[in-house]
């Protein structure tokens, strides 16, 4: 299972503060897994269509499109954070 959480903007398009699902097959990063999400619903795919337009975190830490993803992981999905 991978724990996925949606945070600000990316949880209203979504409609879901987070989703628990079984680690699909053939996914093993984080753009497979974004690639993978959109295809779940029109609303994942509206609220991950602008991949420039989100940050991801595997396990707390920030992560790339590279970075592995495995059962057992959480992932956060998140706009970019600016501060003032």
């Amino acid at each position: 299972m991978i724990d996925l959480l949606y945070f600000a903007w990316v949880r209203e398009r979504i409609g879901l503060d987070g989703e628990t699902l079984p680690c699909p097959a053939g996914v093993a990063t984080v753009a497979d897994l974004l690639d993978w999400l959109s295809d779940r619903s029109p609303a994942h795919t509206a609220a991950l269509a602008d991949r420039s337009a989100i940050r991801v975190a595997v396990d707390q830490v920030f992560a790339g499109p590279g970075t592995p993803v495995t059962a057992g992981c959480e992932v956060a999905i998140f706009p970019p954070v600016t501060g003032g």
